[in-house]
Protein backbone atom coordinates (compact mmCIF):
# COMPACT_ATOMS: atom_id res chain seq x y z
CA UNK A 1 0.00 0.00 0.00
CA UNK A 2 0.99 3.61 -0.38
CA UNK A 3 1.99 5.88 2.52
CA UNK A 4 -1.29 7.81 2.61
CA UNK A 5 -3.31 4.61 3.15
CA UNK A 6 -2.19 3.03 6.46
CA UNK A 7 -1.40 -0.66 6.08
CA UNK A 8 -3.05 -1.71 9.33
CA UNK A 9 -6.22 0.28 8.60
CA UNK A 10 -6.93 -1.36 5.25
CA UNK A 11 -5.86 -4.77 6.50
CA UNK A 12 -8.31 -4.60 9.39
CA UNK A 13 -11.09 -3.42 7.10
CA UNK A 14 -10.46 -6.31 4.71
CA UNK A 15 -10.65 -8.87 7.49
CA UNK A 16 -13.82 -7.45 9.00
CA UNK A 17 -15.55 -6.87 5.67
CA UNK A 18 -15.30 -10.36 4.13
CA UNK A 19 -14.08 -13.05 6.51
CA UNK A 20 -14.77 -15.66 3.83
CA UNK A 21 -12.63 -14.15 1.06
CA UNK A 22 -10.24 -11.42 2.20
CA UNK A 23 -6.52 -12.22 2.44
CA UNK A 24 -4.27 -10.33 4.82
CA UNK A 25 -1.39 -9.01 2.72
CA UNK A 26 1.32 -10.16 5.11
CA UNK A 27 0.62 -7.09 7.24
CA UNK A 28 0.62 -6.72 11.03
CA UNK A 29 -2.54 -4.89 12.23
CA UNK A 30 -2.78 -3.63 15.83
CA UNK A 31 -3.83 -6.04 18.55
CA UNK A 32 -7.46 -4.85 18.54
CA UNK A 33 -7.85 -5.55 14.84
CA UNK A 34 -6.05 -8.89 15.19
CA UNK A 35 -8.52 -9.89 17.91
CA UNK A 36 -11.45 -8.87 15.73
CA UNK A 37 -10.02 -10.89 12.86
CA UNK A 38 -9.57 -13.92 15.11
CA UNK A 39 -13.25 -13.74 16.05
CA UNK A 40 -14.29 -13.82 12.41
CA UNK A 41 -14.71 -17.11 10.56
CA UNK A 42 -11.49 -18.40 8.83
CA UNK A 43 -10.64 -16.66 5.53
CA UNK A 44 -10.18 -18.58 2.30
CA UNK A 45 -7.02 -17.80 0.38
CA UNK A 46 -7.29 -16.25 -3.04
CA UNK A 47 -6.10 -18.46 -5.83
CA UNK A 48 -2.37 -18.30 -6.50
CA UNK A 49 -2.95 -16.40 -9.74
CA UNK A 50 -5.14 -13.75 -8.07
CA UNK A 51 -2.67 -13.38 -5.22
CA UNK A 52 0.18 -12.85 -7.67
CA UNK A 53 -1.89 -10.26 -9.56
CA UNK A 54 -2.41 -8.27 -6.38
CA UNK A 55 1.25 -8.46 -5.39
CA UNK A 56 2.31 -7.43 -8.89
CA UNK A 57 -0.05 -4.45 -8.70
CA UNK A 58 1.36 -3.38 -5.34
CA UNK A 59 4.91 -3.68 -6.69
CA UNK A 60 3.97 -1.54 -9.68
CA UNK A 61 2.49 1.10 -7.37
CA UNK A 62 5.60 1.10 -5.18
CA UNK A 63 7.76 1.65 -8.28
CA UNK A 64 5.55 4.46 -9.62
CA UNK A 65 4.05 2.47 -12.51
CA UNK A 66 0.46 3.55 -11.92
CA UNK A 67 -0.93 2.80 -15.37
CA UNK A 68 0.39 -0.75 -15.24
CA UNK A 69 -0.98 -1.14 -11.70
CA UNK A 70 -4.43 -0.05 -12.92
CA UNK A 71 -4.43 -2.75 -15.59
CA UNK A 72 -3.42 -5.42 -13.07
CA UNK A 73 -6.08 -4.31 -10.58
CA UNK A 74 -8.76 -4.38 -13.30
CA UNK A 75 -7.78 -7.95 -14.14
CA UNK A 76 -7.97 -8.89 -10.46
CA UNK A 77 -11.41 -7.32 -10.00
CA UNK A 78 -12.64 -9.17 -13.05
CA UNK A 79 -11.58 -12.46 -11.42
CA UNK A 80 -12.51 -11.51 -7.84
CA UNK A 81 -15.25 -8.80 -7.74
CA UNK A 82 -15.35 -8.79 -3.92
CA UNK A 83 -11.68 -7.86 -3.42
CA UNK A 84 -12.07 -4.60 -1.47
CA UNK A 85 -8.37 -3.73 -1.52
CA UNK A 86 -8.25 -3.94 -5.32
CA UNK A 87 -11.29 -1.64 -5.68
CA UNK A 88 -9.87 0.97 -3.32
CA UNK A 89 -6.38 0.87 -4.81
CA UNK A 90 -7.81 1.20 -8.31
CA UNK A 91 -9.88 4.22 -7.28
CA UNK A 92 -6.89 5.93 -5.64
CA UNK A 93 -4.68 5.16 -8.63
CA UNK A 94 -7.19 6.62 -11.08
CA UNK A 95 -7.41 9.72 -8.88
CA UNK A 96 -3.62 10.11 -8.89
CA UNK A 97 -3.55 9.69 -12.67
CA UNK A 98 -5.96 12.63 -12.96
CA UNK A 99 -8.98 10.58 -14.10
CA UNK A 100 -11.43 12.29 -11.74
CA UNK A 101 -14.68 10.97 -13.26
CA UNK A 102 -13.52 7.35 -13.21
CA UNK A 103 -12.05 7.75 -9.72
CA UNK A 104 -15.37 9.09 -8.39
CA UNK A 105 -17.24 6.15 -9.93
CA UNK A 106 -14.88 3.71 -8.25
CA UNK A 107 -15.05 5.50 -4.89
CA UNK A 108 -18.85 5.18 -5.02
CA UNK A 109 -18.52 1.49 -5.83
CA UNK A 110 -16.34 1.04 -2.74
CA UNK A 111 -18.87 2.92 -0.58
CA UNK A 112 -21.93 1.02 -1.83
CA UNK A 113 -20.39 -2.45 -2.13
CA UNK A 114 -18.43 -2.66 1.09
CA UNK A 115 -19.66 -0.04 3.60
CA UNK A 116 -16.11 1.02 4.56
CA UNK A 117 -15.29 1.97 8.16
CA UNK A 118 -14.59 5.62 9.15
CA UNK A 119 -10.84 5.36 8.57
CA UNK A 120 -11.27 4.26 4.96
CA UNK A 121 -13.96 6.91 4.45
CA UNK A 122 -11.40 9.53 5.51
CA UNK A 123 -8.97 8.20 2.90
CA UNK A 124 -11.64 8.53 0.22
CA UNK A 125 -12.65 12.02 1.37
CA UNK A 126 -9.03 13.24 1.31
CA UNK A 127 -8.56 12.07 -2.27
CA UNK A 128 -11.83 13.63 -3.36
CA UNK A 129 -10.72 16.89 -1.77
CA UNK A 130 -7.54 16.83 -3.88
CA UNK A 131 -9.67 17.18 -7.00
CA UNK A 132 -7.90 14.20 -8.61
CA UNK A 133 -5.76 16.52 -10.69
CA UNK A 134 -3.03 13.91 -11.01
CA UNK A 135 -0.12 12.97 -8.82
CA UNK A 136 3.04 14.98 -9.50
CA UNK A 137 5.96 13.05 -10.93
CA UNK A 138 8.38 12.09 -8.17
CA UNK A 139 11.31 14.36 -7.43
CA UNK A 140 14.66 13.52 -9.06
CA UNK A 141 17.53 12.13 -7.02
CA UNK A 142 21.21 13.12 -7.04
CA UNK A 143 24.48 11.58 -5.94
CA UNK A 144 27.90 13.26 -5.87
CA UNK A 145 31.17 11.70 -4.74
CA UNK A 146 34.71 13.02 -4.29
CA UNK A 147 37.54 10.66 -3.46
CA UNK A 148 41.22 9.94 -3.19
CA UNK A 149 42.94 6.61 -3.86
CA UNK A 150 46.04 4.66 -4.77
CA UNK A 151 46.48 1.92 -7.39
CA UNK A 152 49.63 -0.21 -7.48
CA UNK A 153 49.21 -0.98 -11.21
CA UNK A 154 47.58 1.98 -12.90
CA UNK A 155 48.67 0.99 -16.41
CA UNK A 156 47.84 -2.73 -16.05
CA UNK A 157 51.51 -3.55 -16.55
CA UNK A 158 52.45 -7.16 -17.27
CA UNK A 159 53.21 -9.38 -14.28
CA UNK A 160 56.06 -11.08 -16.18
CA UNK A 161 58.74 -8.58 -17.33
CA UNK A 162 60.00 -10.99 -20.03
CA UNK A 163 58.29 -12.09 -23.26
CA UNK A 164 59.17 -14.13 -26.35
CA UNK A 165 57.36 -14.52 -29.68
CA UNK A 166 56.26 -17.98 -30.78
CA UNK A 167 58.55 -18.00 -33.82
CA UNK A 168 61.64 -16.87 -31.92
CA UNK A 169 63.85 -18.28 -29.20
CA UNK A 170 64.86 -14.81 -28.13
CA UNK A 171 63.44 -13.46 -24.89
CA UNK A 172 62.73 -9.77 -24.65
CA UNK A 173 62.57 -7.61 -21.56
CA UNK A 174 59.58 -5.28 -21.51
CA UNK A 175 60.19 -1.54 -21.41
CA UNK A 176 59.40 0.18 -18.07
CA UNK A 177 56.14 1.70 -19.40
CA UNK A 178 54.77 -1.84 -19.90
CA UNK A 179 55.53 -2.94 -16.33
CA UNK A 180 53.33 -2.24 -13.28
CA UNK A 181 53.44 1.40 -12.22
CA UNK A 182 51.82 2.74 -9.05
CA UNK A 183 50.23 6.15 -8.65
CA UNK A 184 47.76 8.11 -6.53
CA UNK A 185 44.59 9.47 -8.07
CA UNK A 186 41.61 11.75 -7.49
CA UNK A 187 38.12 10.77 -8.54
CA UNK A 188 34.77 12.44 -9.08
CA UNK A 189 31.47 10.74 -9.80
CA UNK A 190 27.90 11.95 -10.13
CA UNK A 191 24.56 10.44 -11.01
CA UNK A 192 21.15 11.97 -11.68
CA UNK A 193 17.94 9.94 -11.82
CA UNK A 194 14.67 11.59 -12.83
CA UNK A 195 11.24 9.93 -13.12
CA UNK A 196 9.80 11.17 -16.43
CA UNK A 197 6.22 10.09 -15.77
CA UNK A 198 4.09 7.97 -13.42
CA UNK A 199 4.27 4.93 -15.70
CA UNK A 200 7.72 3.75 -14.63
CA UNK A 201 9.99 5.65 -17.06
CA UNK A 202 13.27 7.00 -15.70
CA UNK A 203 15.96 9.22 -17.17
CA UNK A 204 19.50 8.47 -15.97
CA UNK A 205 22.78 10.38 -16.33
CA UNK A 206 26.10 9.18 -14.86
CA UNK A 207 29.52 10.83 -14.89
CA UNK A 208 32.87 9.46 -13.69
CA UNK A 209 36.33 11.05 -13.85
CA UNK A 210 39.70 9.86 -12.53
CA UNK A 211 42.90 11.92 -12.60
CA UNK A 212 46.33 10.65 -11.57
CA UNK A 213 49.09 12.58 -9.85
CA UNK A 214 51.79 11.65 -12.38
CA UNK A 215 50.55 9.22 -15.06
CA UNK A 216 48.20 11.60 -16.86
CA UNK A 217 48.19 9.38 -19.94
CA UNK A 218 45.98 7.07 -17.83
CA UNK A 219 43.49 9.81 -16.85
CA UNK A 220 39.99 8.74 -17.85
CA UNK A 221 36.43 9.99 -17.83
CA UNK A 222 33.09 8.49 -18.84
CA UNK A 223 29.61 9.85 -19.45
CA UNK A 224 26.47 7.74 -19.80
CA UNK A 225 22.88 8.80 -20.47
CA UNK A 226 19.94 6.44 -20.70
CA UNK A 227 16.27 5.66 -20.35
CA UNK A 228 14.71 2.86 -18.32
CA UNK A 229 11.11 1.71 -18.39
CA UNK A 230 9.41 -0.83 -16.11
CA UNK A 231 6.29 -2.61 -17.31
CA UNK A 232 4.64 -6.04 -17.41
CA UNK A 233 4.28 -8.53 -20.25
CA UNK A 234 1.38 -10.74 -19.28
CA UNK A 235 2.30 -11.99 -15.80
CA UNK A 236 5.99 -11.26 -16.36
CA UNK A 237 7.55 -8.17 -14.74
CA UNK A 238 9.92 -6.50 -17.17
CA UNK A 239 12.40 -3.64 -17.21
CA UNK A 240 13.97 -2.33 -20.44
CA UNK A 241 16.85 0.13 -20.71
CA UNK A 242 18.66 1.95 -23.50
CA UNK A 243 21.86 3.95 -22.93
CA UNK A 244 24.59 5.74 -24.85
CA UNK A 245 28.02 6.48 -23.44
CA UNK A 246 31.48 7.82 -24.19
CA UNK A 247 34.89 7.23 -22.59
CA UNK A 248 37.96 9.45 -22.82
CA UNK A 249 41.58 8.47 -22.15
CA UNK A 250 44.22 11.16 -21.66
CA UNK A 251 41.55 13.76 -22.61
CA UNK A 252 40.95 12.19 -26.03
CA UNK A 253 37.84 10.27 -27.11
CA UNK A 254 38.65 6.60 -26.68
CA UNK A 255 35.38 4.71 -26.88
CA UNK A 256 31.69 5.15 -27.77
CA UNK A 257 29.02 2.75 -26.52
CA UNK A 258 25.41 1.87 -27.22
CA UNK A 259 23.70 -0.50 -24.78
CA UNK A 260 20.25 -2.10 -24.73
CA UNK A 261 19.02 -4.54 -22.09
CA UNK A 262 15.80 -6.34 -21.20
CA UNK A 263 15.28 -7.83 -17.75
CA UNK A 264 12.19 -9.96 -17.16
CA UNK A 265 11.00 -11.79 -14.04
CA UNK A 266 8.94 -14.93 -14.81
CA UNK A 267 5.77 -15.63 -12.76
CA UNK A 268 7.10 -18.65 -10.93
CA UNK A 269 6.55 -19.52 -7.29
CA UNK A 270 9.79 -18.81 -5.45
CA UNK A 271 10.34 -18.97 -1.68
CA UNK A 272 9.78 -15.76 0.23
CA UNK A 273 12.53 -13.11 -0.16
CA UNK A 274 13.79 -14.61 -3.45
CA UNK A 275 13.49 -13.04 -6.88
CA UNK A 276 14.64 -14.34 -10.27
CA UNK A 277 15.01 -12.40 -13.51
CA UNK A 278 16.22 -13.36 -16.98
CA UNK A 279 18.34 -10.87 -18.92
CA UNK A 280 19.18 -10.20 -22.56
CA UNK A 281 21.52 -7.46 -23.72
CA UNK A 282 23.24 -5.97 -26.76
CA UNK A 283 26.29 -3.69 -26.56
CA UNK A 284 27.97 -1.96 -29.49
CA UNK A 285 31.42 -0.45 -28.90
CA UNK A 286 33.30 1.86 -31.26
CA UNK A 287 36.98 2.90 -30.96
CA UNK A 288 37.60 6.09 -32.99
CA UNK A 289 41.40 5.82 -32.70
CA UNK A 290 41.85 2.02 -32.88
CA UNK A 291 41.12 0.53 -36.32
CA UNK A 292 39.52 -2.95 -36.43
CA UNK A 293 38.64 -2.95 -32.71
CA UNK A 294 34.93 -2.11 -33.04
CA UNK A 295 32.68 -4.89 -31.73
CA UNK A 296 29.15 -5.97 -30.86
CA UNK A 297 28.39 -8.18 -27.85
CA UNK A 298 25.23 -10.25 -27.27
CA UNK A 299 24.54 -11.47 -23.74
CA UNK A 300 21.96 -13.84 -22.21
CA UNK A 301 21.83 -14.45 -18.49
CA UNK A 302 19.98 -14.51 -15.20
CA UNK A 303 19.94 -12.68 -11.86
CA UNK A 304 18.91 -14.37 -8.60
CA UNK A 305 18.34 -12.12 -5.58
CA UNK A 306 17.72 -12.82 -1.92
CA UNK A 307 16.66 -9.99 0.37
CA UNK A 308 15.96 -9.61 4.09
CA UNK A 309 15.65 -6.53 6.30
CA UNK A 310 19.42 -6.33 6.78
CA UNK A 311 20.99 -8.27 3.89
CA UNK A 312 20.81 -8.58 0.14
CA UNK A 313 22.60 -11.23 -1.93
CA UNK A 314 22.65 -11.14 -5.72
CA UNK A 315 24.03 -13.83 -8.03
CA UNK A 316 24.49 -13.03 -11.72
CA UNK A 317 25.51 -15.34 -14.57
CA UNK A 318 25.54 -14.82 -18.33
CA UNK A 319 26.84 -16.26 -21.57
CA UNK A 320 28.36 -13.86 -24.11
CA UNK A 321 29.28 -13.70 -27.77
CA UNK A 322 31.49 -10.85 -29.02
CA UNK A 323 31.74 -10.22 -32.75
CA UNK A 324 34.52 -7.86 -33.88
CA UNK A 325 35.47 -6.23 -37.14
CA UNK A 326 37.57 -8.10 -39.67
CA UNK A 327 41.22 -7.85 -38.73
CA UNK A 328 40.74 -7.60 -34.97
CA UNK A 329 43.51 -9.54 -33.16
CA UNK A 330 42.08 -12.93 -32.18
CA UNK A 331 38.93 -12.47 -34.25
CA UNK A 332 35.55 -13.06 -32.63
CA UNK A 333 35.32 -14.45 -29.11
CA UNK A 334 32.89 -16.09 -26.72
CA UNK A 335 32.79 -16.28 -22.96
CA UNK A 336 30.84 -16.04 -19.75
CA UNK A 337 30.47 -13.76 -16.76
CA UNK A 338 29.55 -14.49 -13.14
CA UNK A 339 29.30 -12.36 -10.03
CA UNK A 340 28.21 -12.58 -6.41
CA UNK A 341 27.36 -9.37 -4.51
CA UNK A 342 26.48 -9.10 -0.84
CA UNK A 343 25.14 -5.96 0.86
CA UNK A 344 24.54 -5.84 4.60
CA UNK A 345 23.58 -3.46 7.39
CA UNK A 346 26.24 -3.77 10.09
CA UNK A 347 24.82 -1.38 12.69
CA UNK A 348 23.06 1.99 12.81
CA UNK A 349 24.51 4.07 9.97
CA UNK A 350 27.10 1.44 8.92
CA UNK A 351 26.84 -0.70 5.77
CA UNK A 352 29.14 -3.25 4.18
CA UNK A 353 29.56 -4.64 0.67
CA UNK A 354 31.46 -7.64 -0.65
CA UNK A 355 31.68 -8.63 -4.30
CA UNK A 356 33.39 -11.27 -6.43
CA UNK A 357 33.28 -11.21 -10.25
CA UNK A 358 34.85 -13.32 -12.97
CA UNK A 359 35.04 -12.72 -16.72
CA UNK A 360 36.19 -15.38 -19.19
CA UNK A 361 36.83 -14.85 -22.91
CA UNK A 362 38.21 -17.22 -25.56
CA UNK A 363 39.13 -15.96 -29.00
CA UNK A 364 38.33 -17.92 -32.15
CA UNK A 365 41.71 -17.58 -33.90
CA UNK A 366 45.38 -16.95 -33.20
CA UNK A 367 46.03 -13.54 -31.69
CA UNK A 368 48.66 -12.41 -34.24
CA UNK A 369 49.34 -15.08 -36.88
CA UNK A 370 53.06 -15.43 -37.53
CA UNK A 371 54.01 -13.66 -34.30
CA UNK A 372 51.70 -14.82 -31.47
CA UNK A 373 50.07 -18.05 -32.59
CA UNK A 374 48.26 -18.64 -29.31
CA UNK A 375 44.48 -18.37 -29.17
CA UNK A 376 43.92 -15.83 -26.44
CA UNK A 377 42.09 -16.96 -23.30
CA UNK A 378 41.29 -14.26 -20.76
CA UNK A 379 40.48 -15.00 -17.11
CA UNK A 380 39.88 -11.89 -15.02
CA UNK A 381 38.80 -12.12 -11.37
CA UNK A 382 38.04 -9.13 -9.17
CA UNK A 383 37.42 -9.09 -5.41
CA UNK A 384 35.91 -5.97 -3.89
CA UNK A 385 35.09 -4.96 -0.30
CA UNK A 386 33.58 -1.68 0.86
CA UNK A 387 32.45 -0.01 4.07
CA UNK A 388 30.02 2.92 4.16
CA UNK A 389 29.43 5.16 7.18
CA UNK A 390 26.61 7.73 7.16
CA UNK A 391 27.80 10.83 9.01
CA UNK A 392 24.35 12.38 8.49
CA UNK A 393 21.26 11.42 6.54
CA UNK A 394 22.71 12.65 3.22
CA UNK A 395 26.48 12.44 3.84
CA UNK A 396 28.60 9.30 4.02
CA UNK A 397 32.20 8.14 3.93
CA UNK A 398 32.93 5.26 1.57
CA UNK A 399 36.09 3.13 1.95
CA UNK A 400 36.72 0.63 -0.84
CA UNK A 401 39.42 -1.99 -1.48
CA UNK A 402 39.67 -3.76 -4.81
CA UNK A 403 42.00 -6.51 -6.10
CA UNK A 404 42.13 -7.64 -9.74
CA UNK A 405 43.93 -10.71 -11.07
CA UNK A 406 44.10 -11.19 -14.83
CA UNK A 407 45.39 -14.68 -15.64
CA UNK A 408 45.82 -14.99 -19.39
CA UNK A 409 47.59 -17.62 -21.44
CA UNK A 410 49.59 -14.87 -23.21
CA UNK A 411 51.96 -13.52 -20.58
CA UNK A 412 52.16 -10.12 -22.26
CA UNK A 413 48.62 -9.39 -21.01
CA UNK A 414 48.79 -10.91 -17.54
CA UNK A 415 48.56 -8.40 -14.71
CA UNK A 416 47.61 -8.00 -11.04
CA UNK A 417 46.48 -4.82 -9.34
CA UNK A 418 45.23 -3.57 -5.99
CA UNK A 419 43.56 -0.26 -5.21
CA UNK A 420 42.33 1.47 -2.07
CA UNK A 421 40.21 4.60 -2.09
CA UNK A 422 38.29 6.81 0.33
CA UNK A 423 35.46 9.06 -0.84
CA UNK A 424 32.88 11.44 0.57
CA UNK A 425 29.39 11.07 -0.86
CA UNK A 426 26.35 13.36 -0.93
CA UNK A 427 22.90 11.89 -1.63
CA UNK A 428 19.91 14.06 -2.59
CA UNK A 429 21.42 17.22 -1.17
Amino acid sequence: MRPHTPHWLLAGWLLLAWPAQARLLELNPPAALSAAAAAAEPAERLSLQQEELYRAALRALAEGRQQEASELLLRLIDKEPQHAGAWLELAITQCELGNGVEAERLFREVETRFEPPPGIVEVIVSHRASGCRGKPVREPSWMLSLGRGRDNNVNQGASNPFFSFDNSNDEFELAPEFRPRADNYKLFSASYLRPLNNQGTLGIVQLYARQHDHMHEQDSASLLAGLEHATSIGRWRARASLAVGAVTLDRALYQRQLQAQLRAAPPIGLPENYDLALTAGLTKVRYPTRPSYDASTVELGSVLSYRTKTDQLQLTTSGQRDQGEAGRPGGDRHGWFASAQWYTSLRQGWYGELGLTHQYWKSDTAYLPGRIEQTRRQNTTMLRAALQWYLQANYSLHLEWRATRNRENISLFQYNSRALQLSLRWDNF
